[in-house]
Parts: C-alpha cells; sequence; structure tokens
C-alpha cells in the first residue's frame, strides 16, 4: 500500500474511532507511518483527506452492497443478503456514524457522500421491492420507497441498539424483525411459477 492509500486508510479507521474533530493530523500520519511533507504532499489538508477517506468509505458500502443487489436469486432474496451481510454490529456502520459527527454534517462537502450513499442504497433497496411487485414475488400494496427507507433505518438502528447492549445479537434480531415484516408481504407463487 503507497503512502496516499495508508493516509487514506488511516483517516478512515479514525473518523470511525474518533470522529472528524478528534482526527488529527498527527494521529494520521502516526498511524499511516507517513511525515507531514508526505500528507501534504497528497493533500492539500485535513478537509480534503477527510473528504477522500469518506468518499472511500462510502464507495466501499455502496460496492459491497451492489455485489448482493446483483448477485443471484429473486429480488427478495437479494435484498435478504444484503441485510444479512455479516456485519461488525458493534463497531456500527462506518459510513453512518458518521451522520452522528456535527462537523462532517456541517459541512455540504464532507456531508455530500455520506447523504449521496444512503440516498443510492435506499434507491436501490426500493428498486429491488419494485421488482419484487412486478413479478408477483410482493404484494400490490407494498410501498417500495417507504418500505425501503425502514429498511435502511432498521439496519442503521441496529448498530446504535447493539452497541448500546454490547450485542451484536441484538443487530441480527432487528433485521430478522424486519424481514419477517417484510415476509407479510410476500405471495404465493404464481401457477407460471409451478410449471
Amino acid at each position: 500500500m503507497d503512502t496516499r492509500e495508508r493516509l487514506i486508510q488511516s483517516t478512515c479507521e479514525l473518523l470511525r474511532e474518533r470522529g472528524y474533530v478528534g482526527t488529527s493530523p498527527k494521529a494520521i500520519q502516526q498511524r499511516a507511518r507517513a511525515g507531514q511533507g508526505s500528507m501534504y504532499h497528497h493533500f492539500t489538508g485535513k478537509p480534503d483527506l477527510a473528504l477522500a477517506a469518506i468518499t472511500r468509505s462510502a464507495e466501499d458500502m455502496r460496492d459491497r452492497a451492489e455485489a448482493e443487489f446483483t448477485g443471484p436469486g429473486t429480488a427478495v432474496e437479494r435484498l435478504t443478503a444484503y441485510l444479512r451481510r455479516e456485519r461488525d454490529a458493534l463497531k456500527g456502520c462506518p459510513v453512518g456514524r458518521l451522520t452522528q459527527d456535527p462537523d462532517v454534517m456541517a459541512d455540504p462537502v464532507l456531508r455530500r457522500p455520506v447523504e449521496e450513499t444512503f440516498r443510492r442504497l435506499t434507491e436501490r433497496m426500493a428498486g429491488l421491492l419494485e421488482q419484487g411487485r412486478a413479478e408477483g414475488e410482493l404484494g400490490a400494496e407494498l410501498d417500495p420507497a417507504s418500505t425501503a427507507t425502514a429498511l435502511g433505518a432498521v439496519l442503521q438502528g441496529g448498530y446504535v441498539l447493539a452497541r448500546a447492549a454490547d450485542s451484536a445479537e441484538v443487530h441480527t434480531r432487528a433485521v430478522d424483525g424486519a424481514l419477517g415484516l417484510l415476509a407479510g408481504h410476500r405471495t404465493t407463487p404464481s401457477r407460471k411459477e409451478d410449471r
């Protein structure tokens, strides 16, 4: 890993652990094993490096989700794979935690990748739910946009509850509960599928 990558990775980790204010240039340099000159050779300062790190975390999160969204199975099976994907619930979501950082949320440039990530994930989930409705897997009464928003809230809220209880099992139960509610909208297979 080159110096620029080490700086970005170290900043990702520190932002998740300490937040924006607690992530000092010195701490970044120490963790990345890079000097001040190297840091300022690649980035104009802490805000520029923080933006690169936040963008990286956001892209990684979207890429991992997209792997499940485009994987094998029906629309609901792909959505289930995304919701049940292994996560480190006690560390929290690397992007979701940034929403609790007032300095990140107050800066429109730093906030943009966070906002964009959750918007895109919600849209992708809504698209899968819409596909499930169109293919007869889910009932017509299901509202894809509202349901996708609720599923995103369950994932993010599950992190909060898991951290509060110091138990990753709480996050798993939150996801299981959401999937149980979604199961209430499943339809019976059509005659076409029985053939």
